[in-house]
């Protein structure tokens, strides 16, 4: 079987030096489903950015024109993606858009991978230039598709709600996580980490982009309601780039570092996260809304214990393996900060069943997955 498999948001993951989010799911289930050797992957992007290389071991890549003024003219008439007799020459049996750029095809059946509906169930998250049309595109496309993949049953339910896509074509297929978070990192190079970055050997960490979709300004609000003491013996650790409409997290972050209760350490190398997922007392993942949440199940397979919110997908994704708290309420975050300090035994607990709940979420299994979505496209039982 051979796949066009979408690497643009890859592809620009790579030019600006760090691949996360959609370009970092692209490149896990693209390297899952080569190794799998029942697909044949043929990268495709928009406007020549993907080059070769972008996926090693997969054919040479196919570049279809710039998807914006292809998705309008789509969304507006019936015309089809004149690029397609490229897919076609490549002899592609079907094509998976892992990014949410999904072109209009005939000869080929569509897959979309729609992580989440957060762009239309609130856009006040987003700051795409032009959102309503981005916004109105991108249910259009989404409709398109001849089946839907996405991560996780919350977000199953919001894209049946935001897009008006029967619940029938959509897949749930869970993210996996890479296996190097489960290679212990011996003490003494997790010690130099520490000691490089002027860190205790307690602290509360926070991985993520600064936005307000990630909640970290309450964790901040939470961690300094802490007792003046506890707050120096085990301060927050943030870890991320900054984002949009974060000017003053960043601000109280700077001031808190003067203080000693808080420090951001934003964009650090994959080695010291993963060092440092291995040291912490607690991740703390109070986000407002995720489609699934992945770093929570990297921290369980760090063996580390996780603080994480009661809503969206984040309690399908940690099962019983977390504290799960409001992230609306500061004090409830707090107090879950104040629990995992003195209750070691039950956090030894937490990260067992943690790393338990990691073992069953693999990029193998969410290949498997995938593939099988795409045999039953192919066979017609998923075809509208």
């Amino acid at each position: 079987m051979k796949v066009g498999f979408g690497t643009t948001a890859l592809a620009r993951s790579i030019a600006h030096g760090g691949v996360d989010g959609i370009g970092s799911y692209t490149r896990e289930l693209g390297r899952a489903l080569l190794a799998g050797g029942e697909v044949e992957l043929v990268p495709v992007g928009y406007r020549t950015f993907v080059g070769e290389g972008v996926l090693p071991g997969a054919g040479s890549p196919v570049n279809l024109g710039r998807h914006a003024v292809m998705a309008t003219l789509g969304a507006v008439s019936p015309w089809k993606c004149v690029a397609e007799k490229d897919l076609v020459a490549e002899q592609v049996d079907v094509f998976h858009a892992t990014d949410h750029l999904i072109p209009k095809l005939s000869a080929i059946p569509v897959i979309a991978t729609l992580m989440d509906a957060i762009p239309l169930s609130n856009p006040e998250w987003t700051t795409v230039k032009l959102a309503a049309l981005r916004r109105w595109l991108l249910r259009r496309s989404g409709a398109w598709a001849d089946h839907v993949v996405t991560i996780s049953e919350y977000s199953k339910r919001s894209i049946v709600e935001h897009f008006g896509i029967a619940p029938e074509r959509i897949s749930v297929v869970p993210l996996g996580v890479h296996p190097r978070f489960f290679d212990q990192i011996d003490q003494a190079a997790r010690d130099e980490v520490l000691k490089r970055l002027g860190l205790p050997g307690r602290f509360f960490l926070c991985v993520g982009t600064l936005q307000p979709r990630k909640n970290i300004e309450r964790v901040l609000d939470a961690h300094s309601s802490l007792p003046a003491g506890l707050r120096r013996e085990v301060p927050l650790v943030v870890v991320g780039r900054a984002g949009w409409g974060c000017e003053s997290l960043v601000a109280r972050l700077r001031a808190s570092e003067t203080e000693g209760g808080a420090r951001w350490l934003q964009y650090l190398p994959d080695f010291d996260v993963r060092a440092l997922m291995q040291s912490a007392s607690a991740l703390v993942f109070a986000s407002l809304c995720e489609g699934f949440g992945l770093p929570v199940v990297e921290a369980f397979a760090s063996g580390l214990l996780v603080i994480a919110s009661n809503t969206t997908s984040v309690p399908e994704v940690a099962a019983d393996a977390a504290i799960l708290v409001d992230p609306g309420n500061a004090g409830d975050i707090a107090e879950a900060m104040r629990y995992v300090t003195k209750h070691t035994r039950e956090a030894d607990t937490l990260r067992e069943a943690g790393l338990a709940r990691a073992r069953e979420l693999t990029w193998q299994a969410c290949a498997q997955k995938t593939v099988a979505v795409y045999r039953s496209v192919l066979g017609g039982s998923c075809r509208s």
